[in-house]
């Protein structure tokens, strides 16, 4: 465990560069629009100091900022080339596998409520006449509520 803790707080010194290359991926026109929506969410997310753990406390604070970050460069990855991640990153190694690396330790490391809210997928409630307009009530499900309700 002591190894993994230290592998951890070196992952997090590279959270500053996580947001650079995330702002970066934002004027990459082969990103799509959703995605840069929620790498923007993350940077916000990343930035705030007032977040699901605050970032004030020491390593634990900036685990959610790390793990959020990890998770939406993995889904663009799976909606893009894993190129177009690589080809904005100016660090060393290789950053797939820094990503991939981030997500597992961080998630290993996060209480799992705080887990399944940052990857909870944001719903639109739908109206009587199964109408989705906006402003209709937002609910947040998480993915085993979502996998439920296809059945």
């Amino acid at each position: 465990m002591g190894q993994m803790k230290r592998r951890m707080k070196n992952l997090l010194l590279f959270i500053p560069n996580m947001v650079l290359l995330c702002a970066r991926l934002l004027g990459d026109p082969r990103v799509p629009r959703t995605e840069k929506a929620l790498v923007a969410g993350a940077i916000v997310y990343a930035i705030v100091p007032f977040d699901l753990i605050p970032d004030m406390i020491p390593f634990v604070g900036q685990l959610d900022d790390a793990y959020l970050i990890a998770m939406t460069l993995l889904r663009l990855m799976d909606r893009t080339d894993p190129m177009v991640v690589r080809a904005h990153w100016n660090g060393g190694g290789d950053i797939v596998q820094l990503i991939e690396a981030m997500a597992m330790l961080s998630a290993r490391f996060l209480p799992k409520p705080i887990r399944r809210v940052l990857t909870s997928r944001v719903i639109t409630a739908e109206k009587k006449d199964g109408s989705k307009l906006f402003p209709a009530p937002l609910l947040v499900a998480s993915g085993e509520e979502v996998e439920g309700s296809r059945q």
